[in-house]
């Protein structure tokens, strides 16, 4: 488990947003670097980037490129850059290095259902809980060895 003091972390609860969609675009965004995420959450609300969809993929079109099937959840895309720009604060307020950070953990669980009004038995409405967890990269060995030369 990575050091907690360089991990700045960030949470949503019952979101208003599709499960589904939610795993597939954290899968697609861990292990980027938070620039890298930022940018490719952005080009999926424009629609110039698809998410490629791993999981969740039946019946669904291949989209243009080489990624196979894929959608353009920009609902999805919204809030989980909203969840990015907020841990990329935490980490500002923790003092972490902005430059070297990457996303080491994205996870989409389900959320509590709420009942929504249906013409006989109801409805449930989607809700989802997201967490994002920024981390430093370790410097290599090489830089670290240059710093105490230069101390």
């Amino acid at each position: 488990m990575e050091n907690k003091e360089h991990i700045a972390t960030a949470k949503g609860e019952n979101l208003s947003i599709s499960r589904k969609f939610a795993v597939e675009v954290t899968g697609f965004i861990r292990g980027r670097t938070l620039v890298d995420a930022k940018k490719k959450m952005e080009d999926v609300i424009a629609l110039k980037v698809a998410v490629p969809f791993k999981r969740y993929h039946m019946d669904l079109g291949h989209k243009r490129g080489s990624i196979g099937p894929g959608r353009f959840p920009s609902k999805v895309a919204k809030e989980i850059l909203r969840l990015l720009n907020s841990a990329e604060m935490n980490a500002q307020n923790r003092g972490l290095d902005i430059e070297s950070l990457f996303v080491s953990r994205a996870v989409a669980n389900k959320g509590s259902t709420q009942m929504k009004a249906g013409r006989f038995r109801g409805r449930h409405a989607k809700r989802t809980h997201i967490e994002i967890a920024l981390a430093e990269k370790e410097k290599k060995k090489t830089e670290q060895k240059k710093e105490k030369k230069t101390k």
